[in-house]
């Protein structure tokens, strides 16, 4: 506003004055560097948001004042006003809730907005008040440059980022990790081969921090795969020497004991466990790595039972990892070897029967899904060359994405708090987190993984507790890490 507009202002408040609509004293007094009628003031150099209208004040200017934050709730003692005008002011900080209570206001006609995350309280506030917003614009970034802002999309605006942040070092090297709920609890168990066990850990809820809570002795283990059932617990121990076998505990109190040796003429060397539903009933399958041996499927013998061998598939491709995944409604199991590409099996009539490989991937060593609306796609981890997203299109799965990966054994989709990312584990390098973001169908990095850095890492898993969520990583060269989920509001 220029010197003559100000003039034309001041002169017309002196002239309403003069004419009988003088600011009545009873009602409120007019601030120092104010000029004021009854329902009008104007105000000059302020050193801060004058104070004391009387609540039915509908017009504030403020000229060149020495304010620079707008705190929340800065106009309460006036919500009739209809007009709000800033000029030649500048301001370093609008808090939330600014102009709380101004229901009647505004028009931002001629003023110049950095539309960043900051002013997205502006955007999603104007649509709940009537307000006029004149020919508000922003000024940057460039995207939304000259952009009004009764135009701006409050879903453009990606103001929501998420970190994980170092929280717990745990003890000895671990190929693998698991959680679970037990009896209303959360349960981590750790694959620890070195030191020969399957290590039970819960949230001490007084200290605040994982706590060891129980073992199963286990040379050599490679899996620990828990099944819940009611209020029985079953633990498959996967071992390469010494044979596997299924732990469990009947009921609250009882302490997990060994009740049944595995398949041990075809487990001779396994690399990994996964827990799958097959007909209604709980399954595992036990990836067999040795040539000798076969990949085997575990089936549940009917209550109270023990689990037998369902079916032995493919002899001689040493298996590296097995995924259970579901297509169109049906069950199916990816396998990853060390001879071939991955083969993707379909239940049928009862038994799993070959359906398809993957194409252009060869010596994938493990492989893990995730679904995002209607599509399911694979990450397909290797150690040399890139490792790689690809969709399923109904027949086969294509190639989406291929993300350089060096001295890569996992790449493990997760979805925390809504959130859809992907850790690709490194034994050279970090570790990377990656996001998923839907319009462009792609992983984005988020960050690198540590410090400290995971140490040539074997497993993620997820567990939330006490409101709070937490990464688990097994680390096959040095101590699991414990990252907590972390996000942050760049809006705020």
């Amino acid at each position: 506003m220029g010197g003559l507009e100000l003039a034309r202002q001041m002169l017309l408040l002196l002239l309403l004055g003069a004419a009988g609509t003088a600011w009545e004293p009873h009602k409120g007094k007019c601030p120092p560097s104010c000029s004021c009628t009854k329902d009008s003031a104007l105000c000059n150099g302020s050193p801060r948001v004058p104070e004391g209208f009387p609540p039915t004040l509908l017009s504030l200017s403020l000229v060149r004042s020495e304010v620079t934050r707008l705190t929340s709730g800065s106009f309460l003692e006036i919500p009739s006003l209809h007009l709000l005008l800033f000029t030649a002011n500048t301001f370093s900080v609008i808090g939330d809730d600014a102009f709380a209570g101004l229901s009647y206001l505004r028009d931002l006609r001629g003023n110049p907005f950095l539309c960043d995350c900051r002013l997205l309280w502006l955007v999603l506030w104007l649509p709940r008040v009537n307000a006029s917003v004149g020919a508000g614009s922003c000024a940057g970034p460039t995207p939304l440059a000259d952009r009004q802002l009764q135009h701006l999309d409050p879903d453009a605006f990606h103001c929501r980022t998420v970190e994980l942040s170092w929280f717990q070092t745990l003890g000895e090297p671990a190929l693998g990790v698991e959680t679970f709920s037990y009896l209303g609890e959360p349960h981590v168990v750790l694959a620890q081969p070195f030191a020969g066990k399957c290590l039970f850990l819960v949230w001490d809820y007084m200290l605040q921090r994982f706590r060891p809570d129980g073992e199963i002795p286990a040379p050599s283990v490679v899996a620990c795969k828990p099944l819940v059932l009611g209020s029985r617990l079953f633990v498959l121990v996967a071992r390469l020497w010494g044979g596997s076998q299924l732990w469990s505990r009947p009921s609250r109190g009882l302490r997990l004991s060994p009740s049944q040796a595995l398949a041990p003429e075809l487990l001779l060397k396994p690399n990994d466990a996964e827990l799958l539903w097959l007909d209604g009933e709980p399954c595992f399958v036990v990836a067999e790595v040795s040539k000798a041996g076969r990949t085997t499927l575990l089936c549940r013998d009917g209550p109270g039972h023990g689990f037998y061998t369902r079916q032995s598939l493919h002899a001689w491709h040493r298996d590296t990892d097995a995924e259970p995944l579901e297509l169109a409604g049906e069950p199916h199991l990816l396998l990853a070897s060390a001879s071939q590409r991955p083969v993707l099996y379909r239940w049928q009539h009862g038994r799993f029967s070959r359906r398809t490989d993957v194409p252009e991937a060869e010596d994938v060593y493990a492989t893990r899904h995730f679904q995002v609306g209607g599509d399911v796609l694979v990450c397909l981890t290797r150690y040399l060359g890139d490792s790689m997203v690809m969709r399923w299109d109904g027949s086969m799965f294509r190639l989406l994405q291929a993300l350089p990966s060096r001295g890569s054994l996992i790449f493990q989709p997760l979805i925390i708090a809504g959130d859809q990312l992907a850790l690709l584990g490194s034994d050279f390098t970090y570790s990377l987190v990656f996001q998923y973001e839907r319009e462009a169908g792609l992983l984005k990095l988020l960050q690198e993984l540590g410090p400290p850095v995971p140490s040539a890492p074997r497993a993620f898993s997820l567990v939330s507790v006490a409101g709070r969520r937490f990464l688990f990583t097994a680390n096959f060269k040095g101590p699991t890490q414990v990252y907590q989920h972390l996000i942050h509001d760049l809006s705020a």
